[in-house]
């Protein structure tokens, strides 16, 4: 029985399709997953090893790998952990039977970006894919972005500068790392699960006052006497910068 799901869903036809890498050694399996991301718009290789499978994704440029964990000649994990190694950052989503919390997190340990277990409807992979693409095209915009402007406060990420209105702010490290967010997401209500994780890297709520803490002195240092307020508190969902 195969572990894709098959209806009689249709995949919509994307507007501007991607190049994937498939590394499946199923043949039914990979027969079925590249028959249906073919005609969803992507551009679709396969390999039925790790060891082809890590070749190709070293010889070509792909925009997102899908890498079965289970395969021969090396095994998924390993083709992921040396492409992170080497220095690789495509993004990959890991097919695996192995569903347990502890095969997942060991997935995404190695360098996964997402994990799907196995049966998977093809409408689900097709979600996820274009989700971690549009997530690595967001990234690439905002990391090319050197200069930050909301309203009179600017941000040089190239020289970590900041003013207001020509004036010099001073800011520690982690407040700069908390300025930068906001300003990245300005006019966006950021929540306090957006902070801890964007900027203190905790992927849970450690009950702690720390947000408030740095929002509170982030706001003494932009926000002189005098001056229009810039962070705004949005009650019961955290914090926007500009846009008021």
């Amino acid at each position: 029985m195969s572990s894709v799901e098959v209806t009689d869903w249709r995949p919509p036809v994307t507007e501007s399709g991607m190049r994937l890498l498939l590394i499946e050694d199923d043949a039914e399996q990979a027969r079925f997953a590249v028959k249906g991301l073919r005609e969803s718009g992507h551009t679709v290789d396969h390999a039925a090893s790790g060891r082809d499978g890590l070749f190709m994704a070293v010889s070509e440029p792909y925009d997102l790998l899908i890498v079965d964990r289970l395969l021969p000649h090396m095994d998924g994990l390993t083709v992921i952990t040396t492409l992170r190694a080497s220095g690789n950052t495509t993004p990959v989503i890991i097919l695996s039977a192995l569903g347990q919390v502890d095969d997942r997190v060991r997935g995404l340990k190695a360098g996964g970006d997402d994990y799907l277990v196995k049966p998977y409807a093809l409408a689900e992979l097709l979600a996820r894919i274009d989700a971690l693409l549009r997530r690595a095209r967001d990234a690439g915009t905002l990391a090319s972005e050197t200069r930050l402007v909301v309203e009179d406060l600017e941000l040089d990420r190239l020289s970590r500068a900041i003013t207001r209105a020509g004036q010099a702010i001073e800011l520690k490290p982690q407040e700069y790392r908390l300025l930068e967010y906001l300003m990245q997401h300005a006019g966006q209500v950021v929540t306090r699960t957006m902070l801890l994780e964007g900027v203190w890297d905790y992927h849970f709520d450690p009950q702690t006052n720390v947000i408030d803490v740095h929002i509170s002195r982030l706001r003494a240092k932009l926000e002189p006497p005098g001056s229009t307020p810039l962070i705004h508190t949005v009650r019961g969902a955290g914090y926007r910068l500009g846009g008021q």
